[in-house]
């Protein structure tokens, strides 16, 4: 996974969503990405060094990947305005905007 640079588009695009192995196009917390289809946003948050990406409602406590099979929902995040993915069963799609999720949100 890289840093997108400006410039030619660097393969995939949404024909190439489905293709294992293929690049995407994604912005995490504002931060335009390129990765890897296949992966999920867990993974790719985990390859970015972020070990928490959300926090609880009631004490604002760090969260990340506890279980890592969608039973703890410990790894929310918000993807494409949508709150409470579970990053962790959640594959990265081209063009995905993923964000952080603090505390508890109410869907958009």
């Amino acid at each position: 996974m890289r840093r997108r640079r400006r410039g030619p588009e660097q393969g995939g695009g949404a024909g190439a969503a489905g293709r294992a192995g293929s690049l995407l196009i994604v912005r995490v917390d504002g931060e335009e990405l390129v990765t890897e289809s296949g992966r999920t946003v867990a993974g790719l948050l985990l390859a970015l060094g972020r070990v928490s990406w959300r926090t609880t409602r009631g004490g604002g406590r760090p969260r990340g990947v506890f279980c890592g099979i969608g039973v703890c929902h410990d790894c929310l995040v918000v993807v494409n305005g949508a709150p409470d993915v579970r990053a962790c069963q959640r594959l990265v799609r081209d063009g995905d905007d993923i964000r952080t999720q603090d505390g508890a949100e109410l869907p958009a």
